[in-house]
């Protein structure tokens, strides 16, 4: 009797940006396949995490302002996210410096890449370099090189520019777009997702981290076409100002609302309770836990994987292992059933 063929590792596109995406990537390092290891020792053949650039507040806008450059924050801390994170190289690249006149708020790993993009001349090769130093266990990319600007036409017909603006505005946002219209993608990120086994959408902010990297052009056609099994990781509470309100179904709709065409296979979402204090604590933000509203998800053709992805200390965070675990799941039997 013939054996059955074991599945090959996995190659994993992360979309998104900020903590959410940080801390997945935090997640799926720990499968992926090192130099000098067999292949059966990880799950992971290739990761590649594509980040959003329209942040242009604190560190990453004073740079974004003063050299021209994308805003690094959000790569940077994939790198960080990405690398040994007891090396003391990680620890640099996250340190922030709290004195200075020129200096203070700026952050080491942000100001490495602004230097290696003035001698390169290439954002996205100085990425590349910073990754190499940190010996990172993946590849990222900024979604585009296009220096791009967020503009929110708010529920009172109101446009409000950049990204900092939008976060801080107390209107609901209808509609996200950017200026310029048509950012180019990265070649790179494209190829990401058309070669990957497994794709992700957040977690992340649902409008400045998740739909922003989808206003790209080409990346929602890209999306829609990839073979991989694509799937969205749900927050776990509303934000204010991008999602007060929304139940898990409903940040897909606006997600495909944006990209004008169903783009997932599977949705992540907690199902599990929060602790009365944590209740109490985030109701002082205007934030709750994000409904999962699970028939309303499946009639959207979405599959909803239902469970405790939650980790409940001083700020509410996804379980890195037990999120990872299914999402891996998820991909390992994607490929199998194409074998």
């Amino acid at each position: 009797m013939r054996g059955i063929a074991p599945v090959p590792p996995l190659r994993v596109v992360a979309i998104g940006g900020g903590t959410g995406l940080s801390t997945l990537l935090r997640g799926l390092r720990r499968h992926v396949i090192s130099a000098g290891t067999p292949p059966e020792a990880g799950l992971i053949a290739d990761l590649a995490a594509l980040v959003t650039v329209t942040d242009d507040g604190g560190s990453s806008g004073r740079l974004r302002r003063d050299f021209n450059m994308l805003p690094p924050g959000d790569l940077r801390n994939c790198m960080v996210a990405l690398s040994e994170e007891e090396d003391l190289l990680a620890r640099l690249f996250a340190h922030r410096f709290r004195s200075g006149d020129a200096l203070e708020g700026h952050n080491f790993g942000n100001l490495f890449v602004a230097a290696l993009t003035e001698i390169t001349g290439d954002f996205a090769h100085a990425i590349q370099l910073a990754s190499k130093i940190l010996a990172t266990r993946g590849r990222i990319y900024p979604v585009t090189t296009a220096n791009t600007t967020l503009v929110a036409r708010m529920e009172d017909g109101s446009l409000v520019r950049g990204e900092t603006n939008i976060t801080a505005s107390r209107s609901r946002i209808v509609e996200l777009m950017l200026d310029p219209p048509n950012a180019a993608p990265l070649p790179e990120a494209l190829d990401a997702i058309e070669r990957a086994d497994l794709i992700t959408v957040g977690p992340g902010s649902l409008y400045t981290s998740l739909i922003t990297n989808l206003l790209v052009e080409g990346l929602p056609a890209a999306l829609a076409r990839a073979r991989g099994v694509k799937v969205f990781v749900c927050n776990l509470m509303t934000q204010a100002n991008e999602s007060l309100g929304l139940t898990a179904s409903q940040h897909i709709e606006r997600i495909y609302a944006h990209t004008h065409a169903p783009v997932f296979d599977y949705a992540l979402v907690n199902t599990a309770p929060f602790s009365a204090a944590t209740l109490a604590r985030y109701a002082m933000e205007d934030a709750s836990p994000i409904v999962a509203d699970i028939e309303r998800i499946e009639a959207l053709g979405v599959h909803c994987i239902a469970g405790n992805f939650a980790s409940e200390e001083s700020v509410v965070r996804h379980a890195a292992g037990r999120v990872t675990g299914a999402l891996l799941a998820l991909g390992r039997a994607n490929l199998g059933s194409r074998s």
